[in-house]
């Protein structure tokens, strides 16, 4: 059996951090649902800024959309919603059979609204309700503001992905504004089955700490992130809080493991998902990583419910000089800008692409 099939049947969901024209026109996503046991995909305006501007797949259409004077932002997510549209379709019998809790794509807002959620509760809903999928998440960075947003977001029943977390703390506080976003709800007569999930990055914690750290300590920080946060997940599931709100009809927004891959080239390319297998859990990976642990990946057991040695590893950090709040902050906030930047090269490319499909004259 497959280790992608092994983690599967351990409970947690396989989702592809990438979407482009090719992989869906080749047929490798579907090859990957059949072979690998994917269930969900994940983007980013990076992800997109490579497969625009790297790839003559979008050419044709992008010179079709600007015939009809479309352009920018607008333009983009045109080409966005083709994508994911099509990606959903795929993935719609996995949403089906599993009462809605898996098969999910998602598309982020501009990440320029990361600190803005008037703007951002806006976005979300024009492209939850142009997008007309039930298995469309929409992307939301969980930021001070964003969290605002995704409290009203949930409200009106849009479903979100909260991105761009770092740690427990963050992750709590999105927790806490989707759990207000369904109360909300029950308190109108409104269904809580609106659904959600929290996306913690994790191998950026050991890129920024590799070269300040003593060798037994590195790739080690990502990792005790994850179980941090994966015992706080299961502490809000068991709360009364959370049980009042299954009570009446409420699905978890349930924990994602974001940024797994390898950025160390002496570590495991698979360190990020053998290491935090989890029940009830998705982990998406990049497609070099989803291949890699197909090949030669192993399941050796799932994170233990209580964070096994989490706050250890994380004291021997702090012994070490790492201020592990103060990099978390630093890590959302540069993770913020970056998605920025590739937002900008994003709409440069098109922009580009556009110059290159003028007739000439």
């Amino acid at each position: 059996m497959k280790a992608t099939k092994e983690l599967h049947d351990a409970g947690q969901s396989l989702w592809l951090d990438n979407i482009t024209r090719d992989l869906l026109d080749s047929g490798t996503l579907k090859r990957y649902i059949d072979e690998l046991s994917v269930t969900g995909l994940t983007s980013n305006p990076t992800i997109f800024e490579h497969a625009i501007a790297k790839s003559k797949s979008y050419d044709g259409e992008i010179g079709r959309l600007l015939s009809t004077g479309l352009s920018g932002e607008e333009l983009f997510f045109e080409l966005a919603l083709q994508d994911l549209t099509r990606a959903a379709d795929l993935f719609t019998a996995v949403h089906e059979r599993t009462a809605g809790n898996d098969g999910f794509v998602s598309l982020e807002v501009s990440p320029l609204l990361a600190y803005d959620p008037k703007g951002t509760i806006a976005a979300a809903t024009k492209l939850h309700k142009k997008g007309d999928r039930p298995n469309l998440f929409i992307k939301i960075p969980g930021t001070k503001e964003g969290n605002v947003a995704i409290e009203e977001a949930i409200a009106a029943g849009v479903a979100i992905n909260v991105t761009l977390l770092f740690s427990r703390e963050h992750y709590l506080a999105c927790a806490d504004a989707y759990m207000r976003g369904l109360e909300r709800r029950i308190a109108a007569g409104l269904s809580p089955d609106v659904r959600s999930v929290a996306s913690v990055f994790l191998s950026r914690w050991d890129g920024a700490t590799m070269d300040k750290v003593p060798d037994p300590l590195k790739d080690k920080l990502g990792l005790a992130i994850g179980q941090q946060v994966y015992k706080a997940y299961r502490d809000v599931l068991d709360s009364d809080r959370w049980q009042r709100l299954a009570n009446s009809g409420a699905r978890p927004q349930r924990l994602l493991f974001a940024s797994t891959g390898t950025k160390d080239p002496k570590a495991s390319d698979v360190l990020y998902i053998s290491g935090l297998a989890a029940p009830n859990t998705i982990n998406t990976m990049p497609e070099k990583t989803l291949l890699a642990f197909g090949d030669h990946g192993k399941v050796t057991g799932v994170l233990p419910r209580d964070g096994g040695n989490c706050e250890t590893v994380l004291g021997d950090f702090r012994k070490a000089g790492i201020n592990l709040e103060q990099l978390a902050a630093d890590l959302q906030s540069n993770g913020a800008k970056s998605f920025d930047e590739s937002w900008q090269n994003l709409l440069g490319a098109i922009e580009s692409k556009g110059k290159q499909l003028q007739p000439v004259s």
